[in-house]
C-alpha cells in the first residue's frame, strides 16, 4: 500500500509515577491529534488519576513510556490502527507485564475474540469513558477485573468533557492543511458527534452504534477548539462520521465558531444524501469557513451502491458536485472501487465520471485502489449468499478474504495499488498518476485508452497532507516505530 509520510517518532515526556498510572495509546488517527485520547484523558485526570498519552504515529514505544503502568488502553478507531496495535501488543506486554490491557473504539468490539486471544483483558465500545474510568479506579484500588472476552458496548448519553490535550504532541507535528496556492495551515481536530444514524453495510460505525449517534455539547466543542486555536490551529478538521447527522446542531456550532474565530476555516465529512437533503445549508457552511467536504461516494455503479446500502445513486454524485460548486465548497470524494460486484467496465466508468466532473485533482490516487474490507461483524455478512463468496476469517488482515469471479479485476486492483504506492513515493502529480491508472484500466479491458482532454482534471483543492483513507496496510516505518 502507499507509504504515507511518516514523522520522525520521539519519546513522550513522562511524569513521575504515583498511584495508578494509566497509559492511553493511539496507534494511528489519520495524522490528526487524537480526540479519542484527549477525551478519556480529561475524565481520568479529573478523577485524580495519573495519565500518559502516547501517539505511535509520532512517538516511540520505549521502556520508560510504560514504566509503572497499571492500565494500558489502546484506541482502535480504524482498521489501520488495529493492525498496528496487533503488531505492537507483544512489546507492550513485555514492557508492562503487570498492566491490565484494554482496547476501545470502533474496531475493538468487532475484533473482541482475536484481541482477547492476543492478551487484551477488557474490550469497550461506544461511549466508553465511564467504563474506562471505573476500570482505572478498580485497578487503582487493587480490584483488578478478570479478563473478559465479551465486549462491553455502551450507547447511553454521557456528559462529554473538554478534551485534555496537554499530554499529546503539539499540533504542528500533525497533518497540515495544504492550500492550492502552496500555503499551509496548522490543523486542529474536533468531534461534534459520535456514531451515525445510517446503516451503510460496509461502515465500521454500524456494528457498534446500530444507527444511533450522540452529539457532543456545543460548549465542549467550542472549548476544545479554543484551546487548539490557542495552541496554533488555523483550520479545524471535524472527525464526525457524518457532520450533518444533526444538521441543527451543526448549523448552530459553525455559526458560533465563525462569530468567535472569523478567520478559522474547517472541513467535515458528510454523506452525499445529506448534501442533497440539506442543500440550503451549504452556503451557510461556506460563509462560516468550510473549505471542503469529504464524502464517501464509494461507487458510481447503482448495483454496487445498493449492495452497500448507501442510499444514494450514481447520478446523485453529479447533483452533489453541482450543489457544492454553487456554494463554493470543494468536494473530496472517497471510494471503494474494488468490490466483489465491480466489473472492469464499471471501473472504467468511474474513471470517466471523475474526468467528466473534473474531480481527478480532488481524489488521492490511493482512493482508486481501495479494496472492500469485510471485517468481523460487518453488516455485509447479512447480504443473502454473500458469506459463501468469502474465505475464512484471516487475523492477519482482520477480515474475510475474497476473490473476484473475474480474475482480471483482482489483477487490476493489485496493479493500481502498486502504482499508487510507487507514485506517492515519488511525489508525482495526481493528474500524471491518473493517466497511468486510465491506461491500466483500459489495458485490463483489452482496449486502447482514449486520449483525455487537457483540461479535464479540474483544479487543485484544499486538502490535508495525510490522504484520507483508513483500510491500508501499516507501513514498515510504522511498525519499526515500536
Amino acid at each position: 500500500m502507499p507509504q504515507r509520510p511518516l514523522r520522525q517518532p520521539d519519546s513522550p515526556t513522562q511524569p513521575t509515577a504515583t498511584g495508578c498510572r494509566v497509559v492511553l495509546i493511539s496507534p494511528y488517527e489519520l495524522g490528526r491529534q487524537p480526540f479519542a485520547l484527549a477525551q478519556p484523558a480529561a475524565w481520568l485526570n479529573t478523577a485524580g488519576l495519573e495519565v500518559a498519552c502516547l501517539d505511535l504515529s509520532l512517538q516511540r514505544l520505549e521502556p520508560q513510556v510504560l514504566a509503572g503502568a497499571k492500565l494500558v488502553a489502546l484506541y482502535l478507531g480504524m482498521h489501520t490502527a488495529t493492525r498496528i496495535a496487533v503488531e505492537a501488543l507483544p512489546r507492550i506486554r513485555a514492557l508492562a507485564p503487570d498492566a491490565h490491557l484494554c482496547a476501545y473504539g470502533l474496531y475493538a468490539p468487532v475484533n473482541a475474540g482475536l484481541l482477547h486471544r492476543l492478551g487484551i483483558d477488557t474490550i469497550l465500545g461506544g461511549e466508553c469513558e465511564p467504563r474506562l474510568l471505573a476500570l482505572a479506579q478498580a485497578v487503582q484500588e487493587g480490584r483488578r477485573p478478570a479478563a473478559d472476552p465479551t465486549p462491553m458496548v455502551d450507547l447511553g448519553k454521557i456528559e462529554f468533557r473538554t478534551p485534555d490535550r496537554s499530554g499529546l504532541p503539539p499540533l504542528k507535528r500533525y497533518t497540515h492543511l495544504m492550500l492550492p496556492d502552496g500555503a499551509t495551515r496548522v490543523v486542529g481536530f474536533a468531534e461534534a458527534s459520535r456514531g451515525c444514524k445510517h446503516l451503510c453495510r460496509h461502515c465500521p460505525v454500524v456494528p457498534v452504534y446500530q444507527g444511533r449517534f450522540r452529539v457532543v455539547s456545543m460548549d465542549v466543542v467550542l472549548d476544545d477548539i479554543r484551546q487548539q486555536v490557542a495552541a496554533g490551529a488555523q483550520h479545524i478538521s471535524f472527525g464526525d462520521p457524518d457532520f450533518l447527522n444533526g444538521p441543527t446542531h451543526a448549523r448552530k456550532l459553525v455559526h458560533a465558531l465563525h462569530r468567535e474565530f472569523p478567520e478559522l476555516t474547517y472541513d467535515a465529512t458528510i454523506k452525499i444524501q445529506h448534501l442533497i437533503d440539506n442543500a440550503a445549508l451549504l452556503p451557510e457552511l461556506r460563509q462560516t469557513g468550510c473549505l471542503f467536504i469529504t464524502s464517501a461516494v464509494e461507487s458510481v455503479d447503482d448495483e454496487v451502491l445498493k449492495h452497500l446500502d448507501k442510499h444514494h445513486s450514481g447520478a446523485d454524485l453529479d447533483r452533489a458536485v453541482a450543489l457544492l460548486e454553487s456554494a463554493g465548497i470543494a468536494l473530496a470524494p472517497t471510494f471503494v472501487p474494488f468490490t466483489p460486484w465491480t466489473s472492469l467496465e464499471g471501473y472504467v466508468t468511474l474513471l470517466r465520471r471523475l474526468v467528466a466532473l473534473r474531480l481527478v485533482e480532488s481524489v488521492p490516487p490511493v482512493q482508486l485502489s481501495i479494496r472492500l474490507l469485510v471485517p468481523e461483524g460487518s453488516h455485509l455478512l447479512k447480504i443473502p449468499g454473500f458469506r459463501a463468496r468469502l474465505g475464512d476469517f484471516e487475523p492477519e488482515i482482520l477480515g474475510y478474504p475474497w476473490r473476484h469471479e473475474d480474475a482480471r479485476v483482482d489483477t487490476l486492483q493489485e496493479a493500481v495499488q502498486d502504482w499508487a504506492a510507487q507514485a506517492e513515493g515519488q511525489g508525482l502529480a495526481r493528474g500524471a498518476v491518473f493517466l497511468r491508472i486510465w491506461e491500466l484500466a483500459h489495458a485490463a479491458l483489452g482496449t486502447p485508452a482514449p486520449a483525455l482532454p487537457e483540461r479535464g482534471f479540474g483544479t487543485a483543492i484544499p486538502r490535508l497532507s495525510e490522504a484520507w483513507y483508513c483500510c491500508a496496510e501499516p507501513t514498515r516505518q510504522q511498525l519499526r516505530s515500536f
